[in-house]
This record gives C-alpha cells, sequence and structure tokens, in this order.
C-alpha cells in the first residue's frame, strides 16, 4: 500500500503518490514555479467527479505560490517531481471551505485530485539563469 504524506501537517492535505516520476525529474521552484498539470478533482462524499483536464485532454497552468488555485495545491505542488502523478486529499479548509464554488463544490466538502505534474517553467520573460542571478544578485 502506498504511503500516505501529511503535508500540511494537521491531516488537512494529504498525498499518496501514485505513480513516481523519474529520480532525475525537475520540481517546481523558485525559479520554476509555473507549473502544467492534468488532474481529476472528485467529491470525497460521493467520488462524483466535478472537474477534469482528460475529457479534452487540456493543460492546466498556474504559478506556485500566488493564490491562482486552491491552498491544497500550492502546498502539494511544491513536493511534485515531473512524470508523477499523486492523488491529494483535501480538507475544506485548504480547498473552498465553508463557501464552496457552487454549483459543483458543497459548502465544507472535501476534495480529491488525481494530478500529474506534466511539466515546470521560469517565468515569461525570464530563462533559469536569468532567475538565479537576480535572485542571487538580491541576496
Amino acid at each position: 500500500m502506498a504511503e500516505i504524506i501529511d503535508l500540511s501537517g494537521d491531516g488537512g492535505v494529504l498525498k499518496t503518490v501514485v505513480r513516481k516520476a523519474k529520480d532525475d525529474a525537475i520540481a517546481p521552484s523558485d525559479s520554476l514555479p509555473l507549473v502544467d498539470v492534468h488532474y481529476e478533482g472528485t467529491l470525497a462524499e460521493n467520488g462524483e467527479v466535478f472537474d477534469t483536464t482528460h475529457e479534452d485532454n487540456s493543460i492546466f497552468s498556474f504559478e506556485i505560490g500566488q493564490g491562482a488555485v486552491i491552498k491544497a495545491w500550492d502546498i502539494a505542488l511544491r513536493t511534485m517531481k515531473v512524470g508523477e502523478v499523486a492523488k491529494i486529499t483535501c480538507k475544506p479548509e485548504y480547498a473552498y471551505g465553508t463557501a464552496g464554488s457552487p454549483l459543483e463544490i458543497p459548502p465544507n466538502a472535501t476534495l480529491i485530485f488525481e494530478v500529474e505534474l506534466v511539466a515546470c517553467r521560469p517565468r515569461k520573460g525570464s530563462s533559469v539563469g536569468s532567475v538565479s542571478d537576480e535572485k542571487a544578485r538580491l541576496e
């Protein structure tokens, strides 16, 4: 049985690796903050799929740590490597909370996502080298 990792320290974000990445795979970082993912989201309560990129084979892209996604994703994607597939269980306080996300996600819903990290990239207009150089200059 796969190990369940408590990423938030309070049971709010749990990760189970479904498929490991290759040992030399890259991970998101300050110089590679843009991520591309495939995912399927289900309600823990009944297993109902509320969102997926698999139906149209699309990619969802966002920048880690900018609040563009639910808190659980900002936490979990930082721990993944390209090629990894993980099951992420998100308690409401790390997802949509008491408000939910009408119409698909009810209030106080625990969500389960199967997420594949497809790629990590630098921000537009910067290369990995220029980000590292700028970081070094600022320190």
